[in-house]
C-alpha cells in the first residue's frame, strides 16, 4: 500500500511539473515551432469558418497579427499556426489542458472565468440591442409596450431588457426562436415586432437577409460585455507579450482598420457588409486598455 501511495504521489508531482512547464507558453511555442489557436465556427464576424479548415474574422486576424509580432520579437525561427475549433462548452477546458494556446473567438471576460483562465486586454465590447422593421416606427424601449419581442431560447437578452431602467414595467410578450436565425425569422415574418440580442448577431442577420434595408437596430444599449482573447492562467510572460502586441495595434491605428475590415466593409465568402461601426464602449476599451471583467461594466 505504501509503495502504491508513493507511486501515486510521484504521478501527482509529475503532473504538477508538466502543468507548470506547459504554462510557459512562449517556451512551448519556441520548442515545438507550433502554436494552436482556438477559433469558433459561427461567432459572427469575430470568428467564423470559411470551410476547408480556413477561418476568418476580427479576432482571428487580431490573433494572427499578435502571433506574427511575437515571432518577430521572440526571434522564433519557425512558427506554424494550427486552428482548433472550440465551443462554448469546451473552450475553457481546452485552454486549461494545453490543447489551445490562445483562444480567439467570442468569449466574455467575467470574474468567474478569471478564476480558471487569463484574458488579454479587451478588444471588443458587445452591446445588447433591439432590431426592428425599418417601417415599424419603433425607436426606443418604451415603444415595446404591448408588442411581441423575440429572443433566442437559452439567452439572457430579454432579462437585460426587463432590468433596464427604461424597460421596467413595460408589458410586452416574449416569443422564442430555437436559434438566432429562427428568432430573426420571427421578426422578418411579422410574428415579432422586435428581436433583442447581441448587436453583432443582429447586424449579421440583417446583413444576410434578402432586404437588409428593411431592418434597423434601434433603442438604448441594454447591456455591455467585454470580449477578449483567452489564455492559460498563471503565465504572466505570455499574457504581457500578447497584451503589449494588442496595445501596439491599438496605438498604431491598426486595430481600428482591422475592425472596419470585418464589421464595416464587405466580408468573405459572399462579400456581405455587416455595417456595424465600432461602438463607443469598444472605443473606450481601446482608449484605456484593460482586462476588467463584465462585473466592472455592470457597476456603471
Amino acid at each position: 500500500m505504501k509503495k502504491m501511495l508513493t507511486q501515486l504521489s510521484l504521478v501527482a508531482v509529475a503532473a504538477l511539473v508538466a502543468g507548470a512547464a506547459q504554462a510557459d507558453t512562449l517556451a512551448k511555442i519556441k520548442d515545438s515551432g507550433v502554436v494552436t489557436m482556438g477559433v469558433r465556427e459561427s461567432s459572427g464576424r469575430l470568428s467564423y469558418t470559411l470551410g476547408d479548415g480556413k477561418f476568418a474574422g476580427f479576432h482571428v486576424e487580431v490573433c494572427q497579427r499578435v502571433l506574427a509580432d511575437l515571432q518577430t520579437k521572440q526571434r522564433w525561427p519557425k512558427m506554424e499556426v494550427k486552428f482548433q475549433t472550440v465551443t462554448s462548452q469546451n473552450r475553457i477546458p481546452l485552454v486549461q489542458n494545453g490543447t489551445v494556446d490562445i483562444e480567439c473567438g467570442s468569449t466574455t471576460n467575467n470574474a468567474t472565468r478569471q478564476k480558471d483562465v487569463s484574458f488579454a486586454v479587451t478588444t471588443f465590447v458587445e452591446e445588447v440591442r433591439i432590431a426592428v422593421k425599418a417601417n415599424s416606427g419603433i425607436t426606443s424601449i418604451a415603444q415595446l409596450a404591448g408588442k411581441n419581442v423575440a429572443t433566442t431560447t437559452g439567452t439572457t437578452s430579454v432579462q437585460h431588457l426587463r432590468r433596464h431602467e427604461r424597460g421596467a414595467g413595460i408589458d410586452f410578450k416574449e416569443v422564442f426562436g430555437k436559434d438566432h436565425a429562427d428568432s430573426f425569422l420571427l421578426l422578418d415574418t411579422g410574428r415579432a415586432d422586435a428581436f433583442v440580442m447581441d448587436g453583432q448577431i443582429l447586424a449579421g442577420n440583417i446583413a444576410s437577409s434578402k432586404n437588409p434595408a428593411d431592418f434597423r437596430i434601434v433603442g438604448e444599449v441594454l447591456s455591455v460585455e467585454p470580449i477578449a482573447i483567452m489564455m492559460r492562467k498563471d503565465d504572466p510572460a505570455f499574457k504581457k507579450a500578447v497584451d503589449d502586441s494588442i496595445v501596439g495595434l491599438i496605438r498604431s491605428g491598426e486595430m481600428q482598420k482591422i475592425y472596419d475590415k470585418w464589421f464595416v466593409q464587405p466580408t468573405p465568402p459572399n462579400n456581405v457588409r455587416v455595417g456595424l461601426p465600432a461602438s463607443d464602449a469598444t472605443k473606450a476599451a481601446w482608449a484605456n486598455p484593460n482586462d476588467k471583467p463584465l462585473e466592472d461594466y455592470l457597476k456603471k
